[in-house]
């Protein structure tokens, strides 16, 4: 069986990243539950998968993307796909494709999840795996006080 190798990164501090390895048959969704627990964050909040990386707003309603928004209500997604039925290959084909993951629309943690490279399944590893840690996560919940 194939795997994506996937780099990912905080938008907001490029020096921390992670580098995962999935197997090819999981969906959008559970790649987003990897790339969060991957920075210690927590999985309880709405996120997308848009084509257009950015650090505003501007053009994402108009670019390809996949939200969790398409399986809760279809009708507010307005254009975005579902994250529960797309698998990972529909979205990058080759290294090199990159998409901006978009999580928590309140605190708005934006990730870059760019295909570094394809692997074979390792016999007896467990996927998905992180494969490299650069820099310390920020804190999902920082202390306000």
């Amino acid at each position: 069986m194939k795997t994506y190798i996937f780099k990912t990164n905080l938008l907001q501090n490029k020096k921390i990243s992670r580098e995962i390895e999935v197997l090819e048959n999981i969906n959008l969704y559970k790649l987003a539950q990897v790339v969060v627990e991957a920075y210690g964050f927590d999985f309880d909040h709405a996120f997308g998968f848009f084509r257009k990386v950015t650090e505003g707003w501007n053009g994402l309603a108009e670019s390809e993307r996949y939200e969790l928004f398409a399986d809760i209500d279809p009708e507010e997604a307005k254009g975005a796909k579902s994250v529960e039925k797309t698998k990972i290959g529909e979205v990058w084909k080759k290294s090199g494709d990159k998409m901006m993951m978009l999580f928590d629309y309140g605190d708005e943690w934006r990730f870059s999840v760019e295909l570094k490279d394809f692997g074979e399944k390792i016999p007896k590893a467990k996927y998905p795996r992180v494969l490299k840690t650069v820099g310390t996560a920020p804190e999902q919940y920082p202390d306000w006080e």
